[in-house]
């Protein structure tokens, strides 16, 4: 598959992209990485690191030319290659775009991944690597923008039914996602569905749906709404407001793929509280569309209630009324109400059980979707 990965600055796209060529290459599949940003530096070496966008847009769009127009010669006849681009830059010069169509057009891509992170850590990143005048808000239109501009540059150019957005994961968990994405397309894609808020102070309960989301991530293709958290963020920074803190601690993978930790202005966090509960709806919902089906886990909670959030509820409903296999595990004792019943394709009582079902129907088998 010939892949096009886009993803605003400061998502660190580069270690992620050559993660997953490793992955191919365990393997022993072939994968040839075309990183944009570092050709450009090699095309234009008077340019020091970091300031390349500074340039004068004419030149920038000139030294990109250049690049790809490589790019497209050297991957010719080439099976499995990934491309790591951008599809919009907000810098000093406004809002512009980083593609020329007649060029993705020649490439011939089979299908679009927007890699999106959470927003503190794309902060962080940024400005650690540029001096630039950025708040969260920023970050956070500049992410909406890119996933846009890709989907629109998909659709142009034919690949509108193949382009995901994809959450890198605190800890580069979605690499392997990634990777049968581009080599084994037809494994199914699913959106796996759990609570997350209220039962963040439950560690048997958060053990229960990590084991249920680790399970499926070994099997399918997972779009996990968990890879990116901000509402956690947004809940901290709230409860630091009521111990009058003005800061809050983070963490994020660095530049050298290291955990970092840093601060996050708390009036910033709060500044983008909309934001994130738009986002998170929106982009959730995107996520179920993408997916074949989504499987969700009811856990049992203290007296035996079950853990049915409305987020989960209202993510159930959308992906029945999207025509998706609708597929329920459900732990509590108490019988699932017809809303969950009458919704699901099938109601399980363990993982495990959901599982040998997949097994049994024949969804863990990769078929290929794409004749090229």
């Amino acid at each position: 598959m010939r892949a096009i990965i886009t993803g605003q600055v400061g998502i660190n796209k580069k270690s992620y992209v050559d993660g997953v060529a490793e992955v191919a290459r365990d393997r022993g599949e072939s994968m040839q990485v075309f990183h944009i940003g570092n050709r450009m530096y090699d095309e234009a070496p008077d340019v020091r690191p970091g300031r390349i966008l500074d340039l004068p847009l004419q030149r920038l769009h000139a030294i990109r030319r250049s690049v790809f127009k490589d790019v497209i010669s050297e991957s010719a006849g080439e099976s499995n290659v990934l491309v790591n681009t951008h599809a919009t830059f907000r810098w000093r010069h406004g809002l512009f775009r980083a593609f020329d169509f007649d060029q993705i057009e020649a490439f011939e891509p089979d299908l679009f991944i927007c890699l999106v992170d959470n927003i503190e850590a794309v902060s962080h990143r940024v400005h650690g690597e540029h001096v630039i005048d950025a708040t969260l808000k920023d970050m956070m239109v500049w992410r909406e923008e890119e996933i846009l501009a890709t989907e629109l540059l998909a659709q142009a150019v034919g690949c509108g039914n193949h382009c995901y957005i994809v959450a890198r994961g605190r800890e580069a968990t979605t690499e392997k996602a990634c990777h049968r994405l581009v080599t084994q397309p037809g494994t199914k894609k699913v959106y796996p569905s759990f609570p997350m808020s209220h039962v963040v102070d439950m560690p048997d309960v958060l053990a229960e749906i990590d084991a249920f989301r680790a399970e499926l991530a070994d099997h399918f293709i997972t779009f996990d709404p968990g890879d990116v958290d901000e509402k956690l963020l947004l809940d901290r920074a709230v409860a630091a407001t009521k111990e009058g803190g003005d800061f809050i601690q983070a963490t994020a993978l660095g530049a050298d793929n290291e955990m970092e930790t840093f601060r996050v202005s708390v009036k910033q966090v709060l500044d983008i509280a909309g934001d994130i509960d738009g986002q998170i709806y929106a982009r959730d919902f995107k996520l179920i569309d993408q997916s074949d089906m989504i499987v969700s886990l009811v856990p049992e909670l203290a007296g035996g209630v079950p853990g049915l959030s409305s987020g989960v509820e209202r993510e159930l409903q959308h992906a029945f009324e999207a025509s998706k296999d609708v597929f329920v595990v459900w732990k509590p004792e108490k019988n699932p109400s017809p809303f969950i019943t009458e919704t699901a394709t099938k109601v399980f009582k363990s993982t495990g059980e959901a599982l040998a079902y997949f097994e049994e129907t024949g969804m863990f088998e990769n078929k290929s979707l794409f004749g090229r």
